[in-house]
């Protein structure tokens, strides 16, 4: 890869590329290669962030900070606290290079002008090389290259949360590792969303495939909304051998800025929000991406609103699976790192979704 670049579209890079772009962004390039459908976008790489930090004076201040603290096991919560403003503070005081900018910049507009969209919504997501499930931030709706490169920081400032700087020093890893990179995805325009796994998470079955599913984003699945629609699909056949219809009453959807929970219409909620061949189709691509990538995986997609089918469906994310123990709902809780998540809620309502992965 050119070194000199700082930005790749999806279909440049590979599961080879973890360590340059992130894992998500990997994954993202591999399936987009695989001629799977993925929703445009492109990854900017972890030696943005590392020059970032290096050029702008943030990762020598941020050194000698944490070196100033001296041992902060048995602080408390407080230690964490402190030195996750000070550090985010770091990197989000700084002004990020005209360069950088530039280069970010320059691959939003070609997204706009390959999706035909101006100012295209995308969601900015954090991808770690490492998988860091609960710890990292996702900004879902964004629009216009400002908003686009002030999340691009709060991606790489996520890194620095109490939660996250707790785990590595429990983990006797250092304070400043998991540098991130990002993927910037054009949104999809969700009428349905979910996951799929290609194995039973509770049971270890793996002649099943497991499908959850709401209207709107997938965070309405994620996010802890038990009323969602639950298919169990025969991996050889494909064929439908158990359907649960939930009673769902919340959805999360786009606007103008953010996205937003919102009711389900009383005489919608329990419809189930998949059609039968839409299931199918998940889970044939689902089992699909299990047989090239070798092993079970954890699937994210969405079904698109305003294209027909099969067209209409787009994977978002995919990561190997595997059996846990506890409840349906427990493994959902555990479920991939795309969107393992804290949903931080206004009081009357969400204007923008901010959650961890």
């Amino acid at each position: 890869m050119d070194a000199r670049r700082f930005c790749f579209w999806f279909e440049e890079i590979s599961k080879d590329h973890t360590h340059t772009v992130g894992k998500k962004c990997a994954n993202l390039g591999e399936m987009t290669r695989m001629g799977l459908p993925v929703p445009p976008g492109f990854a900017v790489s972890i030696a943005a962030y590392l020059r970032f930090i290096e050029e702008t004076g943030a990762g020598r201040d941020m050194a000698q900070y944490v070196q100033a603290l001296g041992e902060v096991r048995g602080r408390g919560i407080e230690i964490f606290e402190e030195m996750g403003r000070a550090l985010k503070e770091m990197i989000e005081g700084r002004e990020m290079p005209s360069y950088l900018k530039d280069e970010i910049e320059a691959y939003y507009g070609a997204l706009c002008r390959r999706t035909g969209i101006e100012d295209v919504p995308v969601s900015v997501r954090s991808a770690g090389v490492e998988s860091r499930p609960g710890m990292f931030d996702t900004y879902l709706n964004v629009s216009g290259i400002e908003e686009v490169l002030e999340k691009v920081k709060k991606v790489w400032t996520s890194a620095y949360t109490p939660r996250a700087i707790a785990f590595r020093v429990n983990k006797n890893l250092p304070i400043l590792s998991d540098e991130l990179g990002v993927a910037i995805v054009k949104m999809v325009n969700a009428r349905s969303a979910g996951v799929a796994f290609t194995v039973k998470p509770v049971s270890g079955d793996t002649s099943k495939i497991i499908i959850e599913a709401n209207f709107g984003l997938g965070e309405g699945v994620v996010s802890g909304e038990e009323g969602v629609d639950r298919f169990i699909v025969d991996k050889e056949t494909l064929e439908v051998v158990e359907e649960h219809v939930g009673k769902k009453t919340r959805y999360v959807v786009a606007r103008k800025k953010g996205v937003e929970w919102e009711e389900v219409p009383a005489e919608k909620q329990v419809e189930a929000c998949l059609s039968k061949e839409e299931v199918t189709e998940v889970a044939r691509v689902a089992r699909l991406l299990e047989e090239r990538l070798g092993c079970p995986q954890d699937v994210e997609w969405a079904i698109e609103a305003d294209l027909p089918f099969p067209q209409n469906i787009f994977l978002l994310q995919t990561r190997p699976a595997k059996a846990v123990k506890g409840s349906t709902f427990e493994a959902l809780a555990q479920r991939m790192s795309t969107i393992h998540r804290e949903i931080r809620i206004d009081k009357a309502q969400l204007k923008e979704i901010q959650f961890k992965f």
